[in-house]
């Protein structure tokens, strides 16, 4: 294969033809990336100067194509910084009429503008809006967690929300569908203490909707569970013709865990043990389950000894 050799004098001006011919290419990309030329980018609406004795809901996209007037360069730099494209929209003129005309805003608009990003139209120009009557409701913060606690540690009482309603307004079709608000999710992993935290609640997705406060205070109290033992007595329900019923055990033994804070005020009392005599009334069984019907908030059952018992009807 025959190799193409230059002398020292051919490489010189071969070297100096391709720096020649880039830089006339990067003369003329300058030169075209700087005249005039306007184009067109998305811009994103943000109301200001909402109605406040009005609701409204848009009619049309919470976007509008823009045409300005800049240079190829503000264009190419337009492209890359594309998410921060936002304009201001005045809406105090809806107090008494139904739709806003950008172009009569145009002038703050560009003001705060740079020079290079002046825009001259919209498409479209005019945002139209649709009214009803404007609600003011009082509602429940909902907290969402994804807590995942440390080994014997779990909630050992009610968690408290301040405040724990918050206050939206907005159209009355909106507004009567909502019955509480949720929060953004309070996420945490090996929690072994009470926890207190500033929770914001979801943003509103509704441009005509509001919703106060942004955020609540959360306290979760947290404690160390341990293990205890009581013995429950069992009460009989449905004997409704008043039997003489004998059971036996006529105690059982409850196995649950409780919090540290709780566990030398907690005794039999809180608790309730049934057997439902209807269900050898009914339906013919030997044994009775025994049902544990009312136990202390935040404490865990483990165990229950027996889980069934004898009975005798003596007639």
């Amino acid at each position: 294969m025959a190799i193409l050799k230059l002398s020292a004098t051919e490489r010189r001006r071969l070297s100096a033809f391709f720096t020649c011919l880039v830089l006339a290419i990067l003369a003329w990309i300058i030169t075209v990336l700087s005249n005039p030329s306007p184009y067109n980018i998305k811009e994103v609406l943000d109301f200001r100067n909402t109605p406040q004795r009005r609701a409204f809901h848009s009619l049309q996209s919470d976007t509008v194509n823009a045409t300005v007037n800049g240079t190829g360069w503000d264009m190419l730099f337009s492209k890359i910084s594309s998410g921060n494209n936002h304009i201001s929209v005045d809406l105090s003129s809806l107090e008494n009429k139904s739709y806003v005309v950008l172009s009569s805003q145009i002038n703050q608009i560009n003001n705060k503008r740079g020079n290079g990003q002046q825009i001259s139209t919209f498409n479209p120009d005019t945002l139209y809006f649709d009214f009803s009557n404007r609600k003011v409701k009082r509602i429940p913060v909902k907290l969402i967690t994804a807590i995942k606690y440390g080994h014997q540690f779990f909630q050992s009482d009610n968690i408290t929300i301040k405040p724990a309603y918050v206050i939206i307004n907005g159209p009355s079709n909106v507004i009567d569908k909502i019955t509480e608000w949720p929060s953004d999710t309070l996420k945490m992993d090996s929690v072994d203490e009470t926890v207190t935290a500033l929770v914001n609640l979801q943003a509103v997705k509704e441009g005509n909707l509001n919703v106060y406060p942004k955020n609540v205070q959360v306290t979760i109290p947290v404690d160390e569970f341990t293990e205890k033992v009581l013995e429950i007595p069992v009460k009989v329900i449905n004997n409704r013709n008043y039997e003489d019923v004998k059971i036996f055990p006529q105690k059982i033994k409850v196995t649950f865990i409780t919090s540290l804070d709780k566990y030398r005020k907690i005794d039999e009392d809180f608790f309730e043990a049934t057997a439902d005599l209807d269900l050898w009334r009914l339906h013919g069984y030997k044994v009775l389950p025994v049902v544990i019907a009312k136990i202390p908030a935040y404490c865990r059952i483990v165990k229950i000894e027996p889980q069934n018992i004898d009975f005798i009807i003596k007639k």
